[in-house]
């Protein structure tokens, strides 16, 4: 997916359609010439609303409409005839998609099932005719209700990629190189820090032609949870991945060291990611030979699998998907999820 083309935030004024009101009519034919009132209600405005799509990467296609705006019902007729509701406007948009109040910044849903769809700005409901207000001492109402004004507010859409495995590290960790390596994506890779400027997405094969997905997130920097670096505003896309890889290469001053800061980032910005299942990388090990590895291995983290891999040699690959697959495949067990990991393919799912 070209940089340019991956949108991940869009402030969007909404405005839903106005009711349609109701009608004030009597009824005449030639046998009722004085009938009473049959006035009819008037149509509902059309909704704006969000519609999941899996086969929606971004938010691309919003970038550029800043008005969403919705058709009013339209007014009732005689004879009790109820007006026809305005035609709803519906937005399709990426799985974890999160919709806010951009007023006042409250959340009001996120979007995580292909299909689901929720209204974000509802339409105004269609004003009663004046057949609902006749009585025994009024019965002929000259009156009927008036619909219902729309809504015009200004919304925020945030996605926050949804994907099995996001790979954590600092800038030039070898991410974006994995990513290339182990599905079909092309990630920018360049030798210079924060060559990703944008997270990507990859499908990962697996044994039994069944897959997972992989997003390369931005590399994050220490102080990246107070807006240093590229920041907070990706460190959310790591939010709504089931499993983290840790990448940290072999030629770091000390991988205990990053890989505190890394967990510490997590922590500052949101503590519920340190429950997420972790697995580290070491990369770039086609730059040492066994002798190296083994004096390292007292210095990595006792709490989380640990593995030495290279994405450019293709060495501990096979291991690594492994790992991966059974650590999101256990995650999964554990909350019940298991049917989802048993899909032949990513697009099977439902």
């Amino acid at each position: 997916m070209a940089e340019q083309n991956f949108v991940d935030y869009v402030k969007i004024c909404c405005r839903s359609g106005a009711g349609g009101p109701g009608s004030v009519h009597f009824l005449r034919d030639r046998k009722n010439p004085k009938g009473g009132p049959d006035g009819g209600d008037g149509g509902r405005g059309g909704h704006i609303i969000l519609r999941g799509n899996r086969n929606v990467w971004t938010l691309l296609a919003l970038k550029y409409r800043k008005h969403v705006i919705a058709e009013p019902g339209v007014p009732g007729s005689d004879n009790n005839k109820t007006g026809a509701d305005g035609a709803d406007v519906i937005l399709d948009v990426p799985l974890g998609t999160v919709a806010k109040d951009a007023e006042t910044g409250e959340t009001h849903f996120e979007i995580t099932k292909h299909g689901e769809s929720r209204v974000l700005v509802p339409g105004g409901r269609g004003g009663l005719g004046n057949s609902h207000f006749k009585s025994a001492t009024n019965q002929t109402p000259r009156y009927a209700q008036p619909g219902e004004p729309g809504r015009e507010e200004w919304k925020i859409l945030e996605l926050k990629v949804l994907a099995d495995v996001g790979l954590v590290g600092f800038p030039n960790a070898g991410k974006s190189t994995l990513l290339s390596v182990v599905t079909a994506a092309k990630p920018k890779i360049a030798s210079y820090p924060f060559t990703t400027l944008v997270p990507n997405l990859g499908i990962v094969p697996y044994r039994d032609m069944r897959s997972f997905v992989m997003a390369d997130i931005p590399g994050i920097i220490e102080k990246a949870h107070e807006g240093k670096g590229l920041g907070y505003r990706f460190l959310r896309h790591i939010e709504r991945n089931a499993t983290l890889l840790f990448m940290i290469p072999c030629d770091t001053d000390s991988i205990q060291k990053e890989y505190d800061i890394l967990l510490n980032e997590l922590r500052m910005y949101n503590e519920e990611l340190l429950d997420k299942p972790r697995v580290l990388a070491i990369t770039k090990c086609d730059l040492i030979d066994e002798e190296l590895k083994d004096l390292l291995r007292p210095e990595l983290p006792k709490d989380v699998p640990a593995l030495f891999i290279s994405a450019v040699a293709q060495q501990g690959l096979d291991e690594l998907k492994d790992l991966l697959w059974e650590t999101i495949h256990r995650q999964a067990a554990e909350e019940g999820e298991d049917e989802k990991w048993n899909r032949t393919s990513f697009e099977e799912e439902e």
